[in-house]
């Protein structure tokens, strides 16, 4: 007697001869991935607008793949979904993001009047954050890491943030910069950038269990202010970064001279 149709579960077809079956994958462990690609575009994006005239618009959406760049990291951690390509890719979107993209929204912004210079600046600014990038990426593959508790020199998202301040300074005093200083900035910058002077990392910041409602209470703050009123806000972050520095390089001076002693 024939069997009834489906009472016999068709074997698994197997794989050709030479042939691994193909490993599956979460969708939703690309999403790390996707917050990447997501901040390249915002990134180029300024560019487009910074080109066209729009240089708050530019500077915006270079803080906005900022954010996004703090976030891909922490969601692949969360997902468990750390790969090489994910790593590779964090890199290439901070090299445009923080070295390529801030440095052309400048010279659009005010180092045309003195193109050769302005153009110097911006080519020391650019590879100065290639170079900490490739430093970073080599020591974080290190047995132990080389900045596993802190940063040497201002790391590549910072840099960007403190070059752009010569735009948060003219727009809240409604005053141009001369190029030469702009570019003199850029250029101390990105030196601090290959610099190998100890730098905080907010990442190792550790605060009290009771703490954490203010601080979230506090973040929020913090973007309110930068979309209500950004210059000021903007400004205000990169003078106290600029101060956190200063702390920073006196301390580890002191310490140095204590050592030598």
């Amino acid at each position: 007697m024939p069997e009834a149709e489906g009472d016999l579960a068709a074997p698994p077809a197997a794989p050709p001869p030479g042939r691994e079956p193909e490993r599956q994958l979460l969708l939703i462990r690309l999403l790390p991935n996707l917050v990447s690609i997501l901040s390249l575009c915002a990134g180029l994006t300024a560019v487009r607008f910074a080109i066209s005239g729009h240089i708050s618009t530019a500077v915006l959406l270079i803080v906005l793949a900022a954010c996004l760049d703090g976030l891909d990291g922490r969601l692949a951690r969360m997902l468990h979904s750390e790969s090489a390509i994910g790593a590779e890719l964090d890199s290439l979107c901070d090299f445009v993001n923080f070295g390529v993209v801030p440095a052309l929204v400048l010279y659009s912004w005010g180092l045309r009047t003195d193109a050769s210079m302005g153009w110097i600046a911006v080519l020391i600014y650019a590879v100065c954050c290639m170079l900490r990038l490739a430093r970073f990426n080599v020591g974080s593959r290190a047995a132990v890491p080389a900045e596993k508790t802190g940063f040497l020199g201002v790391p590549s998202p910072a840099g960007a943030m403190l070059a752009l301040t010569p735009i948060y300074f003219s727009q809240v005093t409604q005053s141009f910069l001369p190029p030469g200083i702009t570019s003199f900035w850029m250029v101390g910058v990105g030196a601090m950038m290959i610099s190998r002077l100890p730098t905080p990392s907010l990442k190792r910041v550790r605060i009290p269990a009771s703490a954490a409602p203010f601080v979230l209470v506090a973040a929020v703050a913090g973007v309110a202010l930068v979309i209500t009123w950004p210059w000021w806000t903007l400004l205000l972050f990169s003078l106290c970064y600029s101060s956190m520095l200063v702390w920073y390089i006196l301390r580890w001076l002191r310490q140095r001279g204590t050592g030598a002693a």
